[in-house]
């Protein structure tokens, strides 16, 4: 049975094309492998001024 995915091409394009490694790359939910390769039906991906952005408004840690 197959589900529609081309896994050797997602995995080319995560292991290859991201540099994943093999457990990075089976970690990552669909959604977040999408995301990470910047699927052209959604908005671009984020880039680091966008993360600096988000990462300044919900900080991982309390800031002192």
């Amino acid at each position: 049975m197959t589900d529609g995915l081309d896994w050797p091409a997602l995995m080319r394009a995560g292991m290859q094309g991201l540099r994943l490694t093999p457990d990075a790359f089976w970690g990552l939910t669909p959604a977040e492998l999408q995301v990470m390769l910047g699927d052209p039906g959604q908005s671009a991906p984020l880039l680091s001024d966008g993360l600096e952005a988000l990462m300044a408004a919900w900080p991982d840690a309390a800031q002192s």
